[in-house]
């Protein structure tokens, strides 16, 4: 991993580690909100709120197949996820891929019903009697982001500004 700082205060860099232990301990929730970015064919810029959730170094989310950001998805896979976490703000870049492994199905949709969304896997993608009210119809594609790069600045000591990639 290469690692900039990007702090123009004389901070040091953060260390992965610090943005890394707040994705694996903020789960899915109506509290927390990540934002995915994605663009259409003509370049247009979308961004909406997604329920997505940290799982062995990939963020995961839902999204129905006729929304506007599975169409773009289908189209250019490029995206950016942001949150703002306790301690830091995050965006992570990556290419979502839909996940249609029904191992991994199964296992998102345990640890989404454990957090209080009651999803199920059934015929390579999530269903549940009720969604955030953007998701469009089920059935709900389950996509994956893998870090290339992630941009990381502090909102609590110590402060610092940091670039990470991950290629």
């Amino acid at each position: 991993m290469e690692e900039k700082n990007i702090d123009r205060y004389g901070n040091p860099p953060l260390p992965w580690s610090r943005a890394l232990e707040q994705l694996e301990s903020q789960p899915a929730s109506p509290s927390l909100t990540y934002w995915l970015a994605t663009t259409d064919p003509g370049g247009q810029p979308h961004i909406t709120g997604v329920g997505a959730m940290w799982v062995d170094g990939k963020l995961y989310f839902t999204s129905g197949a006729g929304t506007r950001k599975s169409r773009n998805l289908s189209e250019n896979r490029r995206c950016s996820i942001s949150a703002s976490l306790p301690g830091v703000d995050l965006v992570v870049e990556g290419e979502a891929t839909q996940v249609t492994d029904a191992a991994t199905l199964r296992e998102l949709a345990e640890r989404y019903a454990a957090l209080g969304w009651p999803a199920t896997a059934t015929d390579g993608a999530l269903t549940a009697p009720c969604s955030a009210p953007g998701a469009g119809p089920p059935p709900w594609q389950l996509y994956a982001v893998e870090p290339r790069m992630a941009f990381g600045v502090a909102t609590a000591e110590p402060y610092g500004a940091t670039r990470w990639r991950f290629d």
